[in-house]
């Protein structure tokens, strides 16, 4: 099973984005490779589709902000983008190629664009991957089409319109009637703006209906504190150094 109960889930956001040896390498071969070898088997990882139907393990629409090209993803073949170079060395990996790289690893997917739902949702089918990977998305009905087309066999996260029920409303009872059902874990902010999503309230409710909750991107290891303390189930980081050493610290590291 994906979801481990008992046990704090360390994810590796993107390989661990700002891990000093690896600054400038996120979502590449060699930043979870670097994770890995820190002995993290949760890695975070967005998709997006190339042009000719290739599933990227990349976070931006666009190769603008972390490589040495330009150009959208959707708009470019395969072969184009294999050009590109992360930190002027890495390649921009596949989603088979990182999976395949990290045969013993479960892998939380976000789902970047509408093209990639039914791509990321036939890679799973055709390589039975359904107890390896949790898949989230910020649009509603991107992660509703994703349900549908695996039948409910992969876990995912819940939508910002579940979540808000949650946070908002008294009881978990209530918010089950409303919400639904259709997911197994809240992946969210310790705060958005103002508000605090993740308070104690929170965590109850999600843990009377038997949900998770993840809570990202935590680089500050008193913060870290402060979340584990409210019991939350989950963290990502970028600073995978610094939360495995909070993790060992409390004898929580797996």
């Amino acid at each position: 099973m994906f979801l481990e109960h008992g046990r704090v889930l360390a994810f590796a956001h993107r390989g661990g984005a700002y891990h000093p040896e690896i600054e400038g390498l996120e979502n590449t071969l060699a930043a979870f490779r670097h994770a890995a070898a820190l002995g993290y088997d949760y890695l975070e990882t967005d998709v997006h589709v190339t042009r000719d139907g290739v599933l990227l393990a990349f976070h931006d629409e666009v190769l603008d902000r972390v490589t040495d090209r330009g150009g959208a993803i959707g708009d470019l073949d395969l072969a184009e983008i294999r050009e590109a170079r992360i930190g002027g060395r890495e390649q921009v990996p596949t989603l088979a190629e990182l999976v395949d790289a990290f045969p013993e690893a479960r892998f939380n997917i976000d789902l970047k664009s509408e093209r990639a739902v039914d791509a990321l949702a036939d890679f799973i089918a055709a390589r039975g991957l359904w107890d390896r990977v949790l898949v989230g998305a910020f649009s509603p009905g991107r992660i509703r089409r994703f349900r549908q087309l695996t039948g409910a066999r992969v876990p995912t996260a819940a939508h910002p319109l579940e979540i808000l029920a949650y946070r908002l409303l008294p009881s978990a009872r209530l918010a089950e009637r409303l919400a639904g059902a259709d997911f197994e874990a809240f992946q969210v902010p310790h705060r958005r703006g103002r508000l605090r999503v993740v308070t104690r309230g929170f965590v109850r409710r999600a843990h009377a209906a038997g949900l998770h909750v993840h809570v990202w991107t935590i680089d500050d290891p008193a913060e870290m504190e402060e979340l584990l303390d409210r019991g939350v189930d989950g963290l990502f980081t970028d600073r995978t150094d610094l939360l495995k050493g909070v993790l060992v610290a409390r004898g929580l590291w797996q």
